[in-house]
């Protein structure tokens, strides 16, 4: 009786494991939607970012949609785990690049433009590629316009939780 008792408890979990397609344990892959709870930090502890009080960040792991050391920390979470980890500026917003800050006269620029510090302009190539030029200074005769995103070269440190997998 024992024996045809263990039989039909086998059988009845090796069933449940093919009706859950064996998923069990892997978390959140490519092509999945997820949904993350975040917060951005700095080396000196500096929040930049968070989605804290506001919707979930949503989008899908693999589409290229968040920098490659945000998408491998989410890969393989499972939905309310929560991890800090810190992303090194290659796998994050890259490492800054020098050649992409000019100074220009001011003359140069597009007439109207007041430029400011903070103000953005966008310049296209004869490639074709656009690359957007933030004002990082303003003398009486030039500007400094620096193409680098502004967390470029520095190490981040995220707190990540997930929420869902669509």
């Amino acid at each position: 009786m024992k024996y045809r008792y263990l039989v039909l408890v086998a059988t009845i979990l090796l069933g449940l494991i093919l009706l859950t397609g064996c998923t069990a344990g892997q978390g959140a892959k490519n092509g999945d939607t997820v949904q993350v709870h975040y917060t951005g930090k700095l080396a000196d502890g500096t929040a930049f970012d968070s989605s804290l009080g506001l919707e979930p960040l949503e989008f899908t792991l693999g589409a290229g949609q968040m920098i490659p050391g945000f998408e491998k920390a989410v890969r393989g979470m499972e939905v309310g785990e929560k991890k800090t980890v810190t992303i090194p500026a290659k796998d994050a917003y890259g490492i800054r690049n020098d050649n992409w800050v000019e100074e220009v006269p001011i003359e140069a620029l597009p007439s109207g433009f007041e430029p400011e510090v903070g103000s953005q302009l966008q310049k296209i190539f004869s490639s074709g590629q656009a690359r957007i030029y933030t004002v990082t200074k303003v003398t009486e005769t030039t500007v400094i316009l620096d193409a680098n995103h502004h967390l470029a070269g520095k190490d981040l440190t995220f707190e990540i939780e997930l929420v869902a997998i669509k």
